[in-house]
């Protein structure tokens, strides 16, 4: 199995610095701040929340497509969002306390019941939320048949 690498470099102390993220592809490279990690002002930047979200989002849309198939579904699309969560925490400091997955599903002639199960264990079962399994992930499944 192949080994993925990324990169960071920080410049400055923590709150007047700046860094610089990119994916060892050289799909994406891009900036982050203080300022991009702990508030809202700062859309042109990343943050590595929003790169967690994305290859958890990522990961999960690709194990639920495995897992469809494996149940002999042949999906169409599965489209996922997640919502990254960075608190505050008394005794850790900033801490990821959860990661919210909001999926939708075009899969012909599945049961609903069927492909909430599925989707379940796609959350419990990718890589991604098991590498973050101190993490509170919660999934909100739809599926259109």
């Amino acid at each position: 199995m192949p080994i993925r690498t990324s990169e960071a470099t920080w410049r400055g102390g923590v709150r007047d610095g700046d860094g610089e993220m990119a994916l060892g592809s050289g799909s994406w490279r891009g900036g982050y701040s203080f300022r991009s990690r702990f508030r809202d002002d700062e859309p042109a930047q990343s943050n590595p929340e929003e790169l967690i979200a994305a290859g958890h989002a990522g990961c999960f849309s690709l194990a639920l497509a495995n897992n469809l198939e494996a149940e002999g579904y042949d999906p169409d699309r599965v489209h996922t969002t997640a919502d990254c969560h960075l608190e505050m925490l008394d005794d850790q400091g900033p801490t990821i306390t959860r990661i919210e997955l909001t999926t939708e599903a075009a899969v012909p002639e599945i049961s609903e019941s069927e492909f909430q199960d599925i989707a379940e264990d796609a959350k419990t079962n990718c890589p991604v939320s098991r590498a973050l399994a101190g993490v509170d992930i919660t999934v909100d499944a739809s599926v259109d048949t």
